[in-house]
């Protein structure tokens, strides 16, 4: 399983790029295959990007050289495109209306469809990211003369996108009509703006969370102040946060869609307890998202809490990873089973979410192996039967172990002595919005947008491909 990806920006301070920079290293969690940061010195862009972690593809030399009073990075998992140097971002265009960067957190599904439109009109694209559509779109010389060329672009566009977009003379953020993915204002003291996809990055920088930027709303930062206006009307009172974001994706330190991530999942882990109780020894977490649930199930359940692994902090996060052999090899470097805690113990093992099911069929493993008596597996999340088209690298819904599965069977696959999950109900009752708010689409089904054409990350490729 894999995720979206991390946005940061600041406006109106010395050292922009170098703040982008830590913001960029609070956001690793979200993606990591490349890094990229865009500056401006209000005349012209500079950009320096790469395949990489963050502290791979910038050393000091590198951030001088980009120097500016603004700036915007970005940290990337593909979710539409190949991880390659091309598609790294932020992506960085010259075009009539003058330099533009965009850096995007999320999916498109239209993405192909208004590609093929634009290259029957002899556009010729550069990379095989549906972001580059997004420009291309606003390069089109009849959108140049309309009032509000963004909004007027920003209607055509289907799907999940928090969007940070910058020009010389000015930062735009962008979230989408419903709201799918997390982007938040912030302030530093002398009044720079800070733009981020999780407030864990404004802390980094000891920035002030203002607010989070609205569901439909485009915020326009520049030496006139900061601007806002809304598009997407016709989605008034609907949302779409993805609820996933709180089961795995964002830091538990971080606050999104008005709820502390730690505190949201402490309370999962509480309410799997009071829906799925058994006997057992020792509640322990499958590091690392899922030690917040775990300390919900134990103070609830009354059962103690433990460890059972030992994690390295170096091995990166198995879910975002591109391959499975990589997952794969993730895991056996990050975790390494406690063999003294274990033996002999009847186990709760608490899980934030199982995908493919691979990964998890190995740790169990290792812990029966250890001598664990009983493993009893917990997920705090209901079971991932369908496709997300919205920005998380699961779509062949053929590759979720839960898809076509009973729960019986899943345990089966997995080995385990038991296996519940918590239930969408119990996970709604979590969070502070009402259910209609969210996302749910991975668990549920139910899609907040019709998806008629199944989203495929590497159709682009497959395109630029036939074309030769």
């Amino acid at each position: 399983m894999k995720h979206h990806c991390g946005l940061f920006g600041v406006w109106g301070h010395d050292d922009a790029v170098f703040l982008s920079h830590l913001g960029l290293y609070a956001l690793q969690h979200r993606g990591v295959e490349s890094a990229g940061i865009v500056s401006s010195d209000g005349r012209e862009l500079r950009r320096r990007a790469g395949l990489g972690l963050v502290n791979q593809v910038f050393d000091k030399r590198s951030l001088e050289a980009i120097r500016g009073r603004v700036a915007i990075g970005h940290v990337r998992y593909s979710t539409t495109g190949s991880s390659s140097q091309l598609n790294a971002q932020p992506l960085m265009f010259s075009f009539a209306g003058g330099q533009v960067a965009s850096a995007h957190n999320g999916n498109l599904i239209n993405a192909a469809l208004l590609r093929s439109k634009y290259e029957e009109r002899g556009h010729i694209f550069q990379t095989s990211s549906d972001t580059e559509v997004i420009i291309h779109l606003l390069a089109k010389h009849a959108h140049q003369g309309i009032r509000d060329p963004l909004a007027h672009v920003l209607a055509h566009l289907q799907g999940a996108y928090s969007l940070l977009l910058l020009h010389p003379d000015r930062m735009i953020a962008v979230r989408d009509p419903l709201g799918f993915r997390p982007l938040c204002l912030g302030k530093l003291t002398g009044g720079a703006i800070v733009v981020a996809s999780e407030t864990k990055a404004l802390d980094m920088i000891d920035a002030e969370h203002v607010r989070d930027i609205e569901a439909g709303e485009i915020v326009t930062i520049s030496n006139d102040g900061v601007q806002s206006r809304h598009f997407g009307g016709e989605h008034n009172g609907c949302g779409a946060a993805c609820i996933f974001e709180h089961v795995y994706f964002a830091d538990p330190s971080s606050e999104i869609f008005g709820d502390n991530v730690h505190l949201v999942r402490v309370a999962m882990g509480r309410q799997l307890a009071i829906e799925a109780p058994t006997e057992a020894d020792l509640v322990v977490p499958v590091p690392t998202c899922a030690r917040c649930a775990a300390i919900g199930y134990a103070a609830e359940s009354g059962i103690p809490g433990g460890r059972a692994f030992t994690t390295s902090h170096f091995a990166g996060r198995s879910f975002i990873l591109p391959t499975q052999s990589g997952r794969d090899m993730a895991v056996k470097m990050k975790l390494s089973v406690i063999k003294e805690a274990v033996r002999g113990k009847r186990l709760v093992v608490v899980e934030d979410s199982v995908v493919r099911g691979t990964t998890t069929h190995g740790k169990m493993g290792a812990l029966r192996a250890a001598g664990a008596t009983e493993i009893h597996l917990r997920v705090a999340s209901p079971p991932i039967r369908h496709p997300c088209y919205f920005g998380i690298d699961f779509p062949d819904q053929h590759e979720l172990v839960a898809y076509e599965r009973t729960v019986e069977q899943i345990r089966a696959y997995l080995e385990v002595d038991s296996l519940e999950y918590l239930s969408l109900e119990g996970m709604l009752k979590c969070v502070h919005m009402a259910p209609n708010k969210y996302c749910t689409a991975c668990f549920s089904g139910e899609y907040p947008i019709n998806v008629t054409t199944p989203v495929d990350k590497y159709a682009m490729e497959r395109h630029q491909l036939r074309m030769f």
